[in-house]
């Protein structure tokens, strides 16, 4: 090395290495610092969360609220203007009891509408390939060429022959009973159907509170339209039907709504008590995928075959947990930890080959050879020219006939093992970019991989007389 070149270099390098090698000590901390996000803020499906992922609903919510109105107005202008005339002159039992059921009927609402109904997760990328592999393999369609329409599987649920439909965008098969809400764009286990009253589909883990919900709606409808009709007739009594409409006119507000009300909600509740008592959902009932009598074919594998049971299990059993853990945080990628080093020497060395290969155009091209193709005597390659740089000043690419003569050279002289372990420079040991060339570590370090390390010395003067005897030629 030159004098006076190491001490800028070694500068250089170590403020260049501080820089570099505090960037990976701070990015965790950085990572650190960003919020972690949930998962129902990248939710696939078309939902809306709220209260951090607590309340799950579908996102068309406007009849939701038009339920809600109507059963905040009717049953506070009940209890506003109904009640007290009704606790004085019949029992103060008759506010109690309608709190009741309007609390309760609240209550099985809003469970319903902002819980989970038993969305099903999609697949994974890595678990969408997977079966897409198992789907071909079974089609015979391996090679990624046309594939069948039908994608089901068949399994047996108590002696019948059940049919699993494959989701294209769930990307999984759908269990049982289980259907695609095209509303909420979600997979739902024991699909019955989407309620936009409720602002929610109606599933597995919310069905026996919708089925609450309206059996409860219905006995408070029923509640208030009779106490209405009775304090009219009451207060007709004493001062005239017209009076008594004047007097209370929120009772007639309160009679229309409940009248025009209660035939469809007295309805739903019936027809879900069927669906209950014999084990089945709304879905399977509008397809008639099976039949209320257990010797056909199509019988409802599902049921058990008594109503009481039935009823036990869709209003008394467990609930399932929810699969979705909407809740819970995303795992971030873990870094690849980076190979545990100095950082100062191999920084030395890469520095150093950069700026000679940035002086010499020669090393820019140079090509990577094996042991085995420089031996070939019939393949002169132009990538040896690094063992003769050692021998003065370098010339320029276009010389032809020097790389004539240097791979003359290559043929002539033998060559080594080249499993020689690499050597790294210390910034002390790093050239100057003057004087790179003339005696570098680098290129003595690359000769002594080509050459040994015995006789180096008679094949540098060898190898000086056989190029000057191929020049003259």
């Amino acid at each position: 090395m030159p004098p006076g070149g190491g001490g800028p270099m070694k500068d250089c390098e170590y403020s260049q290495i501080s820089t570099h090698s505090s960037s990976p000590m701070e990015s965790p901390h950085k990572k650190k610092k960003i919020a972690a996000r949930r998962k129902w803020e990248v939710f696939p499906g078309r939902n809306k969360f709220f209260c951090n992922g607590r309340i799950m609903m579908a996102r068309q919510t406007g009849v939701f609220y038009l339920t809600l109105v109507l059963i905040l107005v009717t049953s506070g202008l009940f209890f506003a203007f109904d009640c007290p005339y009704l606790a004085v002159k019949i029992t103060p039992a008759i506010p109690v009891v309608g709190g009741i059921l309007f609390f309760f009927v609240m209550g099985t609402l809003l469970r319903t509408s902002f819980s989970d109904p038993g969305v099903l997760p999609r697949a994974t990328p890595d678990e969408a390939a997977d079966l897409e592999r198992q789907i071909d393999i079974a089609n015979g369609t391996s090679s990624g060429g046309y594939r069948p329409p039908p994608r089901t599987k068949e399994v047996i649920i108590n002696g019948q022959t059940v049919k699993l439909k494959y989701c294209f965008t769930c990307k999984i098969f759908r269990p049982p009973r289980a259907s695609h809400c095209s509303l909420c764009d979600n997979c739902v286990e024991r699909f019955d159907h989407h309620c936009p009253w409720v602002g929610n589909c109606v599933g597995k883990r919310n069905y026996r509170f919708f089925y609450m919900f309206i059996l409860s709606l219905s006995f408070l409808t029923v509640f208030i339209f009779a106490f209405v009709i009775t304090h009219v007739i009451l207060r007709s009594q004493q001062a005239g039907f017209l009076n008594a409409l004047k007097d209370s006119p929120a009772s007639v507000l309160e009679a229309v709504v409940c009248f025009f009300s209660v035939w469809s909600i007295v309805g739903l509740s019936g027809f879900h008590t069927y669906l209950i008592s014999s084990n089945q959902t709304t879905n399977e009932d509008i397809k008639g995928s099976w039949s209320n009598k257990r010797g056909k074919e199509n019988y409802n594998p599902y049921s058990y075959g008594n109503i009481f049971t039935n009823c036990c299990v869709a209003l008394c059993g467990p609930i399932s947990p929810s699969l979705i853990d909407r809740r819970g945080y995303i795992q971030p990628d873990t870094p690849q930890p980076a190979a545990p080093s100095n950082g100062m020497a191999t920084y030395g060395a890469t520095q150093s080959q950069s700026d000679m290969a940035a002086a010499t155009p020669l090393l820019q091209s140079e090509p990577s050879l094996t042991s085995d193709e420089l031996h070939l005597p019939g393949k002169p390659g132009l990538g040896t020219p690094c063992a003769s740089l050692t021998l003065g000043p370098p010339t320029p690419p276009s010389s032809m006939p020097n790389l004539a003569a240097e791979a003359a050279l290559t043929d002539i002289l033998p060559l080594k093992d080249e499993h020689v372990g690499h050597q790294f420079l210390t910034p002390d040991e790093a050239p100057s970019p003057p004087t790179m060339l003339a005696g570098s570590p680098l290129a003595h370090s690359r000769t002594m991989h080509v050459l040994g390390l015995a006789s180096q010395d008679s094949l540098h003067e060898d190898s000086v007389r056989g190029l000057v005897k191929l020049s003259s030629v």
